[in-house]
C-alpha cells in the first residue's frame, strides 16, 4: 500500500510538472524587448509612465472575441493585472534613501505597434489620458503595446530619486530607455540593460564619483591587454623609484585622452575603435619585444606616456555607456574612475612585484625569465595585433573634409597640452634622478 500512495503521489507530482510547463511551451520567451519609461515628479506626485510589448507579458490571460482578437471592452482588468505583476512588482523606487510604497495605477491602455505617443512625455501623458483604441479593433494580444500611467506619493519633486528596474524577465534580452525630468532642470535620458541594478537618476558628486571609482577599479582588474601592458612595463623595473616615475606617465596619459573623449575631442568615425584596439595590442607586443633586446631599458617613462594616451582612449571606450551614470558631473566621474583605475593598476603592482622578485630569485634566472615571460606575452599581443587588424582593414580609408579639418585643429591644440605634459614630466624626472646620480658619484 505504501509503495502504491507513493506512486501515486509521483504521477501527480509529474503532472503538475507537465501541466506548469504548458504556457511557457505556448509562449516562449522574446529575444529582445525596449521598454520605455518617464520618471517625473511634480508636486508631491512621482509620475511614472511605461510601454511594453505585450508578448513579453506571460500568464496574464487577456479576454478574446471572433477570430481570436482580443475584446478590448473586457481588457482593462487584465492590463492592470500585467502591471501590477510584471512592471510595479519588478521595479523599485526611491526618494532619497527611503522606498516609496506601491504605486497607483492611474490609467492602462493597449495601443497599436505604431503608435508613436511615447517620443516624448506629454504626448504619452495625453495618449493615457484619452481615449482607448476602438472596440472593433482587430487586435492579437501579443502585437499590443502596455501602456501604464503609475503615481506615487512622494514628500518633494526637489528630493533625489533612484531607480531600480528589474525587468530582465521580460525577455532573453531587455534594454529600458528611460528619461528623467527634474523640475526646471535638463532632462537625463538613461538606456539601461537588463538589471542594471540601483540606478540614481540626479546623483549628487559623491554618489557618481563612488560609482566610477568602482567602475575604474574592476575594469583594469578585467582588461587582459591592460594587465599584459602593466606587467611588461614592470619586468625590468621592481623598484619604487622607477616605477613611480612610469605609473606617473602613465596615469597622466590616459587621463588626458580619456577626458578629451569623453568631452568628445575624439574622432567619432567608426574605424576609430578597431584603430586604438589595434594600436594598444601594439602597444603591449612592443613593450615585451623591448624587455626581450634590451635588457634596461632607459626612458621608459616616455614611451609609456606615449602609449598612454592611447590606452586612454581604449578607457574612454568604456565609458560611452555608462557616463550617462554621471548626472551633472562628468568631470568629477572621470577622475573619479582615473582613481579606480590607480586603485587597480596599485593592486597589480603590490601582487606583481614580490612575485617577479620571488621567481628571479629562487626559480629562473632575472635575464632568462624576463626573455621567457616577455615572449609569452609577445606571442599572445601578436595574435591581438592580426586580429584587430583584420577588422580595422574593413572600413575604408577616411576621407579630408570640412569638419575632419576642424577636428584635427582640435587635436592640433590637445598635442599642444599633450607636450607641455611631457615636458614636465621630463623636467620632474631629471630631478628624480639627480639625486641617485650624485649618490653614486663618490664610489665611482
Amino acid at each position: 500500500m505504501c509503495m502504491i500512495a507513493a506512486l501515486r503521489r509521483f504521477a501527480l507530482l509529474l503532472a503538475g510538472l507537465v501541466l506548469l510547463t504548458v504556457p511557457v511551451a505556448a509562449h516562449d520567451l522574446p529575444r529582445d524587448v525596449t521598454v520605455q519609461a518617464f520618471v517625473k515628479p511634480e508636486g508631491q506626485t512621482l509620475n511614472v509612465l511605461i510601454r511594453v510589448p505585450l508578448k513579453a507579458i506571460m500568464d496574464v490571460e487577456f479576454p478574446r472575441r471572433e477570430q481570436d482578437f482580443v475584446d478590448l471592452t473586457r481588457v482593462d482588468q487584465s492590463l492592470r493585472d500585467a502591471a501590477t505583476i510584471w512592471l510595479s512588482g519588478n521595479i523599485d523606487i526611491y526618494e532619497g534613501d527611503t522606498l516609496l510604497p506601491p504605486p497607483r495605477i492611474v490609467s492602462t491602455r493597449m495601443s497599436l505597434e505604431s503608435d508613436q505617443s511615447f517620443r516624448a512625455y506629454d504626448t504619452a501623458l495625453a495618449h493615457l489620458a484619452g481615449t482607448p483604441l476602438p472596440a472593433d479593433t482587430a487586435l492579437f494580444w501579443e502585437q499590443g503595446i502596455l501602456d501604464v500611467h503609475f503615481e506615487y506619493p512622494i514628500q518633494s519633486d526637489r528630493s533625489y530619486f533612484s531607480v531600480h528596474a528589474a525587468w530582465d524577465r521580460l525577455a532573453l534580452t531587455v534594454i529600458t530607455a528611460l528619461q528623467f525630468l527634474p523640475p526646471g532642470g535638463v532632462v537625463r535620458a538613461y538606456e539601461l540593460e537588463g538589471d542594471a541594478g540601483l540606478v540614481r537618476l540626479d546623483p549628487r558628486w559623491h554618489q557618481a564619483a563612488a560609482r566610477f571609482v568602482v567602475m575604474g577599479f574592476y575594469h583594469i582588474l578585467e582588461g587582459t591587454d591592460h594587465l599584459l601592458f602593466l606587467l611588461c612595463l614592470i619586468i625590468p623595473f621592481r623598484r619604487v623609484r622607477p616605477l613611480i616615475l612610469i605609473v606617473t606617465a602613465f596615469t597622466v596619459a590616459h587621463s588626458i585622452t580619456l577626458i578629451a573623449a569623453a568631452y568628445h575631442y575624439a574622432p567619432a568615425a567608426l574605424w576609430f575603435q578597431p584603430l586604438i584596439e589595434t594600436l594598444i595590442a601594439t602597444s603591449v607586443f612592443y613593450m615585451a619585444l623591448e624587455n626581450i633586446v634590451i635588457a634596461q631599458p632607459a626612458r621608459r617613462w616616455l614611451i609609456t606616456f606615449v602609449f598612454g594616451l592611447i590606452h586612454g582612449f581604449g578607457f574612454s571606450f568604456i565609458l560611452e555607456h555608462t557616463l550617462q551614470f554621471s548626472g551633472s558631473h562628468l568631470l568629477s566621474s572621470l577622475l573619479a574612475f582615473n582613481v579606480g583605475v590607480e586603485l587597480g593598476q596599485l593592486l597589480v603592482l603590490a601582487i606583481l612585484v614580490p612575485f617577479l622578485n620571488i621567481l628571479f630569485r629562487y626559480v629562473v634566472a632575472e635575464r632568462i625569465g624576463t626573455i621567457l615571460l616577455s615572449a609569452i606575452v609577445a606571442h599572445t599581443a601578436w595574435h591581438w595585433m592580426t586580429e584587430r587588424f583584420e577588422v580595422l582593414q574593413q572600413f575604408p580609408v577616411p576621407e579630408i573634409t570640412a569638419a575632419g579639418l576642424a577636428s584635427g585643429l582640435r587635436w592640433l591644440l590637445l598635442l599642444v597640452a599633450i607636450a607641455a605634459a611631457a615636458w614636465l614630466l621630463f623636467v620632474l624626472s631629471q630631478r628624480w634622478t639627480k639625486p641617485a646620480s650624485r649618490e653614486s658619484s663618490p664610489a665611482e
